[in-house]
C-alpha cells in the first residue's frame, strides 16, 4: 500500500468523527484546548485501535460483526442525536446535553460509533499485509487532526447559532448513523 492509499484510507476513516467533532463544535458555546485534545485523543484514539483490533482478531471473528456493526453504531448516534435534540427542544436550559458534553461515557459512546467499522478496515489491512502499526499511526493522526479541525469548524458556525446549532448536531448525528445503517444494508 503506497502512501496516497494510506493517505485516502486515513480521511476516508475519519471523515465520521470529523462530521461528529462538526456537531458538537455547534453544540459548544466555548472551546477550550481540552475539548480539542477530548476529541482528537479520543476519535483518533479509536480509529487507530479498531483497525489494529481488527488486524488481530482476523476475518473469521469479523464476519460475525459484521453482521451487526452498523446497528451499534447507528442505535449508538442516534440515541445520543435524539438526546441532544430532546434536551435542545424541551430540556431546561442548565442541562448538560450530550452536545456538549466530553465526560467519559459520552465520548466512549461517539468514538465507539464513529469507529466500529475501522474493525474492517483491520482485517483488510492484514489481508493486504500491511504494515499495521505504520497504518494505525496514520489513521490515529489523521483522524485526530481532522477531528479537532472539525470542532473549531463546528464551533465558528454553532457560537453564532446556538439553538439552531444543537438542533442541527442533533439530526447530524442521527444522519450520520442512518448513513452507517443505509450503507451496510443495501
Amino acid at each position: 500500500m503506497t502512501i496516497f492509499d494510506l493517505t485516502l484510507l486515513a480521511v476516508g476513516v475519519s471523515m465520521d468523527a470529523f462530521a461528529v467533532s462538526i456537531a458538537k463544535g455547534l453544540a459548544t458555546p466555548s472551546v477550550r484546548p481540552k475539548h480539542y485534545l477530548s476529541v482528537a485523543l479520543w476519535f483518533g484514539g479509536f480509529q487507530a485501535l479498531m483497525p489494529l483490533i481488527g488486524y488481530f482478531i482476523g476475518a473469521n471473528f469479523i464476519t460475525k460483526v459484521e453482521q451487526f456493526d452498523h446497528w451499534i453504531a447507528f442505535a449508538l448516534l442516534a440515541v445520543i442525536g435524539g438526546k441532544m435534540l430532546y434536551d435542545c427542544i424541551f430540556g431546561n436550559e442548565e442541562e448538560v446535553n450530550l452536545g456538549t458534553s466530553y465526560n467519559f461515557k459520552t465520548m466512549l459512546l461517539l468514538a465507539v460509533a464513529t469507529s466500529i467499522d475501522a474493525l474492517a478496515v483491520g482485517v483488510s489491512l492484514a489481508v493486504l499485509k500491511v504494515d499495521i502499526w505504520v497504518a494505525v499511526a496514520f489513521i490515529g493522526a489523521t483522524t485526530a487532526l481532522f477531528s479537532a479541525f472539525g470542532l473549531r469548524l463546528g464551533n465558528m458556525f454553532g457560537s453564532r447559532y446556538k439553538r439552531g446549532a444543537e438542533i442541527t448536531g442533533g439530526v447530524v448525528l442521527i444522519a450520520i448513523g442512518i448513513k452507517i445503517l443505509i450503507e451496510h444494508i443495501a
